[in-house]
């Protein structure tokens, strides 16, 4: 009787394992669909120079950085907030930095609103996108795009949202002439980008490239 009822036991364990590893490949496989699934597209129109006008697709990851990805889809969401903001920093071999408003209310509107900041989950790569920070939990609006791999950035707390799938050699053409920034580089000083705005921008840095629109895409569109 007990080598009956082993034998029923074993072949009932192994149904139940195999049902077992077939639920853990379904949950698997719908876990990565639910991930892909929810991450979001947003196509960015940038104006690079006088007369030269292209375009970048980000993809927005929330499992990456939950916190900066919400804030980030927020600002996408957000009337006017990109329209004519220059990318103020860009250094040739290390990254494209952007997001103070064009317009100085605006600006300030954003300046107090930090967020906490989000684990370290992905890695600063060529093409993955991080808000900029000024310390502990201070990241607000300005963010960058990793122009090469920047791995020595990860261990200082910038955490990756989002990565532009497609469109990096349009980000490559951003305009670096500039370089770095007041005080240290000949570039814009971000101060008075914070309280001037735009104008002080166009008279003193008329080179710098420039967002158009940034907006929400299906896959229909990409």
């Amino acid at each position: 009787g007990h080598k009956f009822s082993a034998y029923y036991t074993m072949s009932f364990l192994r149904f139940g394992l195999s049902l077992l590893v077939g639920v853990c490949y379904c949950f698997a496989a719908e876990t990565a669909q639910n991930a892909a699934a929810s991450s979001v597209s947003v196509k960015f129109e940038v104006q690079l120079s006088s007369g030269v006008s292209d375009s970048f697709i980000m993809e927005i990851y929330p499992e990456w950085a939950p916190l900066g990805a919400e804030r980030f889809l927020e600002l996408v969401d957000t009337d006017g907030f990109w329209k004519g903001m220059r990318f103020f920093r860009v250094i040739s071999g290390f990254m494209a930095q952007f997001g103070i408003p064009g317009k100085p209310d605006v600006a300030a509107e954003w300046k107090g609103k930090t967020l906490k900041d989000d684990p370290v989950k992905e890695s600063n790569k060529r093409s993955y996108v991080s808000f900029a920070t000024s310390g502990e939990n201070s990241r607000t609006t300005q963010m960058f795009i990793n122009l090469v791999d920047n791995t020595n950035l990860d261990g200082m707390g910038f955490a990756p949202f989002g990565q532009v799938i497609s469109g990096m050699e349009v980000v490559d053409k951003i305009y670096s002439g500039y370089g770095e920034g007041a005080p240290s580089g000949q570039g814009p000083e971000q101060g008075r980008i914070q309280t001037e705005g735009n104008k002080y921008l166009k008279r003193q840095f008329p080179n710098l490239s420039y967002i158009k629109s940034v907006k929400r895409v299906d896959e229909q569109e990409l």
